[in-house]
């Protein structure tokens, strides 16, 4: 029997030489593989679909319909596991786009013990990506398709996909109008242009790449470097640290600084959440920075402000994001291209589970609509 590592692997070299031939022949079947790899909404079906062929093409006594081990028999398995186990490997070294985690711990398939037939109402959103992964999973339930070509046939519209991806974003950086020499954007226009990027849908984990940008094009000045960012979806308590960006001297380990992000208003509780987090590490930072999107309240500032003494002489401070930004570009004038190429690559190697496909496009379509207004005002 093969593993499932050696099924993926199979998969992928069956269909990898040549994506244009399609593995299934029947044409509304693929088609409906091709709409749940292509679905915008929600790509919580794509992993679904993976790990369910994957257990199939693993054990052919398995009914592909019961990946629930709660569910009675000998014939159910668990979707999960092999979904952790393999499939997050496997999208993950072909760079597939996918969620970055498990598809059975979103809320249409946690907590079940059904068997997923076509008539079973998942709840999820939208319902005609539920409906149509039920359906697929039916079709070879009933002989229709074999789960093995369908496991090859969605691993070739994902690569299809990314192959996608990846031109549109060659295209746009292609178009980018910055030539070499040629007087480069005003730091209000870089501004103005991460402003109207935060403003974008699915935004929120932009401001930790804002302030890993500026680390990264001014840490020669500074002496300071930011460490690897986390992936956006671990908690603190997971990775040991004390906030989204954690800022070291060069040739030292010791986090001096710790930035903590956030999309809303900061709160009292925020900050004294913040000071027990400090008191638990065994890190000794200097400062505990907030950056928010959201309006700051005087009240926040204030207690911000008046708990130096309490914390054994760390300084707490909120600060605005575009502010931040503001300051940090004109202190630092000369560096302002170094900061929106630094920006740039980090937006682009961002996994699309923290940054997708059109928050990248959008910012290189943004830089571009810049820099062409700045060359049409030289004119």
């Amino acid at each position: 029997m093969s593993t499932p590592a050696a099924i993926l692997d199979l998969a992928f070299e069956k269909v990898v030489a040549d994506l244009t031939q399609p593995v299934i022949n029947d044409a509304v079947i693929s088609r409906n593989v091709e709409f749940v790899c292509r679905n915008p909404q929600n790509r919580a079906g794509i992993r679904l679909l993976l790990a369910c062929c994957l257990a199939k093409s693993h054990r052919a006594n398995m009914d592909i319909r019961k990946p629930y081990t709660e569910i009675s028999g000998s014939d159910c398995y668990s979707g999960r596991t092999y979904d952790e186990a393999y499939i997050t490997g496997f999208i993950n070294k072909h760079e597939l786009p996918c969620n970055p985690t498990t598809a059975f711990l979103t809320p249409a398939l946690r907590n079940r013990n059904i068997i997923l037939t076509p008539e079973v109402n998942l709840v999820g959103k939208p319902p005609i990506l539920y409906k149509t992964v039920l359906q697929l999973l039916d079709n070879i339930y009933q002989g229709q398709v074999l789960a093995e070509d369908m496991l090859a046939e969605t691993i070739r519209y994902l690569l299809i996909i990314r192959n996608e991806n990846r031109q549109r974003i060659t295209s746009l950086i292609a178009n980018l109008k910055t030539l070499k020499g040629a007087i480069p954007l005003s730091t209000e226009a870089i501004v103005k242009l991460i402003e109207q990027h935060l403003n974008c849908p699915n935004s929120s984990r932009l401001p930790v790449l804002i302030v890993a940008a500026a680390y990264t094009a001014a840490s020669g000045y500074l002496g300071q470097l930011a460490l690897p960012l986390a992936t956006h979806n671990a908690a603190d308590a997971q990775t040991g640290a004390l906030g989204d960006i954690e800022i070291t001297l060069f040739n030292d380990d010791n986090v001096i600084t710790s930035y903590e992000m956030k999309t809303k208003k900061v709160t009292v509780d925020d900050i004294n959440r913040a000071i027990q987090k400090i008191r638990d590490s065994a890190q000794k930072i200097d400062n505990y920075i907030f950056i928010t999107t959201e309006q700051i309240e005087q009240s926040v500032q204030d207690y911000a402000a008046g708990i130096y003494e309490r914390t054994g002489g760390i300084e707490f401070v909120v600060l605005d994001c575009i502010s931040f930004l503001r300051h940090f570009l004109h202190l630092f004038h000369r560096l302002r291209m170094d900061f929106l190429e630094a920006y740039q690559q980090l937006v682009l190697d961002e996994p699309a589970s923290a940054v997708n496909q059109p928050l990248k496009e959008a910012f290189l379509a943004l830089r571009q609509a810049a820099e062409s207004d700045k060359e049409d005002s030289e004119e």
